[in-house]
């Protein structure tokens, strides 16, 4: 199955919806899956699965809030949408990234 690192700002309006349809009342720590990027980065981020593709949305400060008002938010940027913009415009600058094993795991921090 496919796996793609994305930032909850380029989400489409319906895997925004199955975000908060998976954490309504937010994320908690047993939520975050962390793994190292393919730049080597530690990143920190929630799964949102799909019948092809699983999300791993980045998490930010900003994201709890996103969740929190999130049917204000897609009410907003439904009206505000401009004509001829698809969902799909982005998924070019959606980081894609295929993991030989579930999640890499290091064993010492330190």
């Amino acid at each position: 199955m496919l796996r793609k690192i994305v930032d909850y700002k380029k989400l489409s309006h319906e895997v925004a919806a199955l975000l908060i349809e998976n954490y309504p009342h937010g994320y908690g720590d047993s939520d975050i899956i962390e793994f190292k990027n393919m730049h080597g980065e530690y990143v920190e981020a929630v799964e949102v699965k799909t019948d092809d593709i699983i999300y791993l949305v980045k998490i930010s400060k900003s994201l709890s809030n996103f969740i929190a008002n999130f049917d204000d938010s897609i009410a907003k940027e439904l009206v505000s949408k401009p004509e001829g913009f698809s969902d799909d415009d982005s998924s070019e600058e959606i980081e894609q990234l295929t993991f030989e094993n579930e999640y890499e795991v290091e064993e010492d921090l330190d």
